[in-house]
C-alpha cells in the first residue's frame, strides 16, 4: 500500500543563533503530526553574511541533532573536546542526551544548502544517554545509482545496506537526486513508522501529491512511497523513524517530557550542574 501525504508544512524565513537567516520548517507546533521529528531548519543562501555569525556555544538536552549539508561547510565544537568540520555532501550526528554544549559555525561558501533535524529521544533514555558526536564524512556514505538519479545513504538502512545507526531511535535518512521527470519507489515497511520527505531543492510529486520546494511532507501508513520530479532535477531528503507517542515539553534548546524536567534543566544550567558526563572542552 502506498504511503500517501497526510500533512505538509512549507518553511518560512526567520533567524536563529547569532543571526543566521534560515528556513524554519518544523517546530513546536508540529510535534504531534511529525513525532519523533521535532525541529527541521533548512539553509539556502549564496550570501555568507546570512549565516557566518553561526550558532555559538549553547546547550541541549533530550534530543539528537543531525545536520546535513548538500553544499557548504560547518565547523563543530563541543564540551567533549571535539573540533571537526563537515563539507559538501556530509553530515554530523550529535547526541545531546543528558546534556551537551556545542557550537556550529558555518564557513563562507559559494552556497550554503542543507538542513538540521532534531530527533527526539525516548523518555527512558533522555537522562541516561551519554553525549556523543560523529561526523558522517563522504567515505562513510554509500551511494546507489537509481534508474533516474542516485540515492546517498546518510544514516540507517537501505535495501540491506547500513550506515550510522541511531542508538536510542532508529533513523533512516536518504539524500536523493532525481533527473527531470525521474522517479523512484522506496520500500518503507513496518507499523508505527513515522516517515517524511523534505524538498531541499525543487518541487516533487510524492505518492501522487504535489509538494512545493522547502516543504516537509508527512507520510501515512503503507509499505512504499513514490517520488517524482517535474520539469527540473530535484534533491529531496527522506527520513523515517519510530513514532514515540510521548508528551513533549520543549523550551529553547531543551526537549523533555514534563514542565518540571524543563525547570530542572534550566536550574542546572544556572548552578553549573547541567553537564552530567565529566569532560573538559578544549579548543583544538
Amino acid at each position: 500500500m502506498l504511503r500517501k501525504v497526510e500533512n505538509q508544512v512549507q518553511g518560512f524565513r526567520t533567524q536563529d543563533g547569532a543571526g543566521v537567516s534560515l528556513v524554519r520548517v518544523l517546530g513546536s507546533q508540529t510535534t504531534d503530526d511529525y513525532d519523533p521529528f521535532l525541529m527541521l531548519d533548512a539553509f539556502d543562501s549564496t550570501d555568507p553574511n546570512d549565516y557566518t555569525a553561526g550558532f555559538p556555544m549553547h546547550p541541549h538536552r533530550g534530543i539528537e541533532t543531525v545536520t546535513f549539508l548538500s553544499k557548504g561547510s560547518i565547523v563543530h565544537e563541543d564540551h567533549l573536546g571535539t573540533k571537526a568540520a563537515i563539507h559538501d555532501g556530509e553530515a554530523q550526528w550529535l547526541t545531546a542526551g543528558s546534556g551537551a554544549y556545542h557550537s556550529e559555525m558555518p564557513q563562507p561558501a559559494e552556497r550554503m544548502l542543507g538542513v538540521q533535524l532534531w530527533l527526539n529521544i525516548p523518555a527512558k533514555y533522555k537522562m541516561s544517554a551519554e553525549p556523543f558526536y560523529h561526523g558522517i564524512i563522504k567515505n562513510e556514505i554509500q551511494e546507489f545509482q537509481l534508474e533516474y538519479g542516485k540515492l546517498r545513504l546518510i544514516a540507517g538502512n537501505y535495501e540491506g545496506h547500513s550506515g550510522i545507526q541511531g542508538k536510542y531511535l532508529p533513523l533512516d535518512c536518504y539524500d536523493i537526486f532525481l533527473d527531470e521527470h525521474g522517479s523512484v519507489t522506496l520500500n518503507v515497511p513496518g507499523e508505527n513508522k513515522s516517515a517524511m520527505v523534505f524538498t531541499l531543492e525543487g518541487a516533487a510529486t510524492v505518492s501522487g501529491t504535489d509538494v512545493l520546494a522547502k516543504t516537509a511532507a508527512k507520510l501515512g501508513e503503507g509499505d512504499t512511497v513514490t517520488i517524482e520530479a517535474g520539469d527540473e532535477p530535484i534533491e529531496i531528503l527522506f527520513m523515517c523513524s519510530d513514532r514515540l507517542n510521548e508528551p513533549v515539553a520543549w523550551y529553547g534548546p531543551v526537549v523533555m517530557n514534563t514542565h518540571e524536567e524543563l525547570i530542572q534543566a534550566f536550574t542546572e544550567m544556572d548552578n553549573g550542574t547541567f553537564i552530567k558526563q565529566a569532560a573538559k572542552y578544549e579548543n583544538q
